[in-house]
């Protein structure tokens, strides 16, 4: 892999409240930049999770958006630990190491669910077959995955169940 095209995810974001998994594939060349996840201004996750958490979550800081996740429930990780790709798009994923999500759900010892954003997380589903938790797959929040919003809301109100709207 060559060190420039090398890009890595975050380190997690969950607690022993986290009820709720959010994976992603590898955060974008915006949301490297920033250090942040989902921070492309087009990408709709904040939008989509403070519509379930009945909260405005885009225009709060970035710790305080993070800071309501873990309030109610919710984490967040990738599926890919380090992977060449030029650019932002999963298709162009290259030379992929996964993180071990296996073990990573084990170790949360609330957690209910996991919901994979968008079609190349969803590839690792297997990694946490035997774990008895439900699954959600979810349509990509990224501006790359064309579906209107509504539509990616509709799906993502089945997340609703798992999260601690009294927080």
């Amino acid at each position: 892999m060559a060190e420039q095209d090398g890009k890595r995810c975050f380190p997690p974001v969950a607690d022993g409240r986290t009820r709720l998994l959010i994976l992603g594939s590898l955060p974008g060349d915006a949301s490297l930049a920033a250090g942040q996840y989902y921070a492309h201004p087009r990408n709709q996750f904040w939008r989509l999770l403070g519509e379930l958490l009945g909260k405005d979550l885009p225009p709060l800081p970035y710790e305080a958006r993070l800071a309501a996740l873990r309030e109610s429930g919710v984490g967040l990780w990738d599926v890919v630990a380090q992977a060449s790709r030029k650019g932002s798009l999963d298709a162009d994923l290259r030379d992929i190491r996964h993180n071990d999500l296996s073990d990573f759900a084990a170790s949360l010892p609330s957690l209910r669910a996991v919901a994979f954003n968008g079609a190349a997380a969803a590839r690792a589903e297997t990694q946490l077959a035997g774990l008895g938790l439900a699954v959600a797959r979810l349509p990509s929040s990224s501006p790359a995955h064309t579906l209107a919003y509504e539509a990616k809301l509709a799906v993502w109100r089945q997340l609703e169940r798992y999260l601690d709207l009294s927080a």
